[in-house]
């Protein structure tokens, strides 16, 4: 029997070429189980929110929706600023859920990981992503964690994740991820190449 592909969107919640988020979702590609390809979205294409252009919105935005509901599951991967989300993610989460009655995340599997240089590993971002997923219907798996602490010891220069619990804990994640997307939704995506990964 061949293993059915499971197609992830990845959202990255940083623009900083070099961060380590970016590096995280690097790694996610590397450690996914045979079957899964993950596309990357660029959330810095996208304009700030104006609910004036809602209803006509740009085409950056009907791309991105475009994406999310062809996708099996979305995997957010997020730094943490002041005790919270980025505003770059929250703005593309906002773009996606409007208009009213046209949520692209609606019963849409997801998963949350996220790297920090500080000691608490994202928990914060983490927590409050997590409440405004749970009011858009968005399926947010819970285990494992991945909340990836004192990150310039965990990647080297050349942004390569190179602790190995934190490369296990990795591939749990997404053999998790994969589980809780056949659960929550059976894939949708066509055959693509396995670990794929697509940067806009």
């Amino acid at each position: 029997m061949n293993t059915p592909t499971t197609h992830i969107l990845g959202i990255v919640g940083s623009l900083r070429r070099n961060s380590y988020n970016r590096a995280a979702l690097r790694a996610a590609v590397q450690l996914s189980p045979p079957g899964v390809t993950i596309e990357a979205f660029e959330v810095g294409d996208l304009p700030l929110f104006n609910q004036d252009q809602e209803s006509k919105p740009p085409i950056t935005v009907i791309d991105f929706k475009r994406k999310i509901r062809s996708a099996d599951a979305i995997l957010f991967v997020t730094p943490e600023y002041n005790h919270s989300i980025p505003g770059v993610l929250k703005n593309a989460i906002d773009w996606a859920s409007r208009p009213g009655g046209d949520s692209a995340w609606s019963g849409k599997p997801a998963a949350i990981m996220g790297a920090t240089p500080g000691n608490l590993g994202t928990v914060h971002a983490q927590s409050h992503l997590r409440q405004v997923l749970m009011s858009l219907d968005v399926k947010t798996m819970n285990q494992p964690e991945v909340l990836i602490s004192n990150a310039a010891e965990r990647f080297d220069d050349n942004g390569t994740l190179t602790h190995e619990a934190t490369k296990r804990l990795i591939q749990l994640f997404m053999e998790n991820l994969v589980r809780w997307t056949h659960l929550i939704a059976p894939p949708v995506s066509a055959a693509q190449p396995e670990r794929e990964l697509q940067l806009q």
